[in-house]
């Protein structure tokens, strides 16, 4: 765990601590580690909204001028197929609403399963993992830039 994470309350440092677990073990492909690390993501209250903004923060990272609609299936297809040798139960549905909550576009109204916790947690980090490859950085500035935009946005509202 890095230092700028120190500040955080235990909760939102756990969420960092798991996530940063669950994306190390995608990208080594280690279920069991992965298993355990998304187990304690879904247990964390508000994992999901900081893995949507460190979605967020990759996707615009990697699509500086914008997504389209190719790009979108583009990240989706990639990410599900790099994941499903090793998670053959990765769902591409789970895979979009990730994307489309992080870019903003999705309305839980117009879904008639959204995604639980425990999908969010289990795809998440999957979709994370995929867009680090691309970036070639690591997970902790984006997680620290994730915290720090969510405390400014509650601040604010």
């Amino acid at each position: 765990m890095t230092v700028t994470w120190r500040h955080l309350p235990a909760s939102a440092r756990e969420i960092a601590s798991a996530a940063t677990d669950a994306v190390e073990a995608a990208k080594v492909q280690d279920s069991e580690a992965y298993e355990v690390a998304t187990a304690r993501l879904a247990a964390a209250e508000r994992s999901g909204l900081v893995l949507g903004a460190v979605v967020r923060l990759l996707l615009e990272q990697t699509h500086p001028d914008g997504l389209d609609g190719d790009d979108v299936r583009h990240v989706l297809e990639r990410c599900v197929r790099s994941a499903a040798p090793w998670r053959p139960a990765v769902d591409p549905h789970v895979v979009l609403v990730l994307l489309a909550g992080a870019l903003g576009v999705y309305d839980p109204g117009d879904d008639d399963s959204p995604p639980d916790a425990v999908a969010t947690a289990g795809h998440a980090p999957l979709l994370v993992a995929d867009l680090l490859a691309v970036t070639a950085q690591p997970l902790d500035g984006y997680l620290s830039t994730a915290f720090t935009e969510i405390e400014r946005t509650e601040r604010h509202d």
